[in-house]
């Protein structure tokens, strides 16, 4: 019985030693505690406009019409590059074949892009662009702007990851790195630079700087929807 009672007291000490060893649960919002979630970045831009075209009759295909192929009326189109055309085809609605420009029968290097007619785009802090896109052969279409002061930029990071079917990609304005633009023959000059200043751009497109080489395989773009998220300059 004596033996009983000293090992009873002795497994009754060690818990009490081992209860008293561990660490209080911190309190809440005190020192140690786990940090909450952070909150959605307040930075991100909004959409700020958005382009779907507006097909042919029977989305045949056909020449672009400046001003009839464009679907959203806030935007004015302009094209760019000594040989430039584009075709309009596809569906609205159509994933599989949607309302699109084809740059096949461009002669040269070219670029489109968009003026809004309320205004510049500020593009700084967490602006983005979205496009949807097929392309052949080697074909890639860069994000280009011209800013308050009249200069144009093309990005270092295209658009256009298959060939075989349509994508939607976004490229974050913040990630690239930016040539000077020689807008009238879309070719660039100088080495790239880190920064330029995006809070008035007053047109917003894309340029392909290899020239087509037709229908069917071997060069040109197909472009689709077009997603800006930005906000109005102030």
């Amino acid at each position: 019985m004596k033996t009983t009672a000293i090992l009873a007291a002795a497994a009754a000490a060690a818990l009490a030693g081992a209860a008293s060893a561990q660490p209080a649960a911190p309190a809440p919002g005190g020192a140690g505690a786990r940090p909450a979630a952070p909150a959605e970045n307040p930075q991100r831009a909004p959409l700020l406009w958005k382009e779907e075209w507006k097909q042919n009759e029977g989305g045949k295909e056909g020449p672009l019409n400046l001003t009839g192929s464009v679907g959203n009326a806030d935007l004015e189109l302009k094209l760019y590059g000594p040989g430039a055309k584009l075709n309009m085809l596809g569906k609205n609605g159509d994933d599989g074949n949607p309302a699109h420009i084809f740059s096949g029968e461009a002669t040269s290097q070219m670029a489109f892009a968009f003026h809004s007619k309320k205004g510049a785009a500020d593009l700084s802090g967490l602006s983005r662009i979205r496009v949807n896109t097929k392309m052949s052969g080697l074909h890639r279409v860069y994000p280009i702007v011209k800013l308050a002061n009249g200069d144009w930029y093309m990005a270092d990071k295209a658009a256009g990851a298959s060939t075989k079917d349509w994508v939607v990609e976004d490229i974050p304005f913040s990630d690239v790195r930016w040539y000077k633009l020689d807008i009238a023959n879309v070719v660039t000059k100088g080495n790239p630079v880190d920064k330029i200043d995006l809070s008035k751009v007053d047109e917003i497109g894309f340029a392909d700087i290899i020239p087509a080489s037709g229908h069917g395989p071997g060069g040109w773009f197909d472009v689709g929807q077009i997603e800006v998220y930005g906000r109005a300059a102030k």
